[in-house]
């Protein structure tokens, strides 16, 4: 089976940005051709906002489109509802399936909260003017925003144009919480899973589900 994997915020498009239309297009004509993966930190609702919403795809090109959020931490293939309530996994969002997830606990998710929020004020980078929430529990991920997950773009980019920052909470974080993975994601967020579970994982699980 042939497969292309992308990345999506500023790959397939602009960070928390809708697909745009001369994607949609590309997009579609290489799914028909192709399987096609999308993996990135951001949750299924970003997906569908993202990509979904905005991918004018048949159902036989969904069908072979694989979604995995979070870094590769959930997985979802395309099917119908009436399909969907008889497979393994379970619905979720409508017509994609959920195939397997690596939530975190309660207790990891508290902890990573508390480690990430004190390492960020400690650096002085918890800011005090944001869109949205800056920590996240995406269930299989905690998200750290430093501008909030409704941030405009420009604000976004301005923020941390050399990565520096990012880079400096990422290592203070990770030396606290040897247990998890830690790594600088999108254009102002850190991301924590699973130790061992990142996107090279993902495409690992994804290579053993589509053989």
């Amino acid at each position: 089976m042939k497969l292309v994997a992308f990345d999506l915020d500023d790959t397939l498009a602009p960070s928390k940005s809708p697909l745009p239309p001369q994607m949609d297009v590309a997009l579609r004509s290489l799914l028909d051709h192709v399987e096609v993966c999308i993996i990135s930190g951001g949750q299924m609702g970003q997906f569908r906002t993202q990509v979904l919403d905005n991918l004018n795809a048949s159902d036989e090109e969904l069908s072979r489109l694989h979604l995995m959020p979070t870094c590769g931490t959930r997985y979802y293939v395309h099917a119908s509802p009436d399909a969907a309530a008889g497979a393994a996994g379970h619905a979720e969002d409508g017509d994609w399936r959920l195939v397997y997830a690596n939530d975190l606990t309660p207790a990891q998710v508290d902890r990573g909260f508390a480690v990430v929020e004190a390492e960020a004020r400690r650096l002085g980078l918890w800011e005090e003017r944001t869109w949205g929430a800056i920590l996240e529990n995406r269930g299989s991920q905690i998200t750290f925003s430093a501008l909030g997950q409704e941030a405009p773009l420009d604000a976004k980019r301005a923020w941390d144009p050399t990565g520096a920052k990012k880079g400096r909470l990422r290592d203070a974080v990770a030396a606290r919480l040897p247990e998890f993975e830690v790594r600088s994601g999108g254009s102002t967020s850190v991301d924590i899973t699973v130790k061992g579970v990142d996107k090279a994982y993902g495409m690992t699980r994804l290579s053993d589900q589509t053989a």
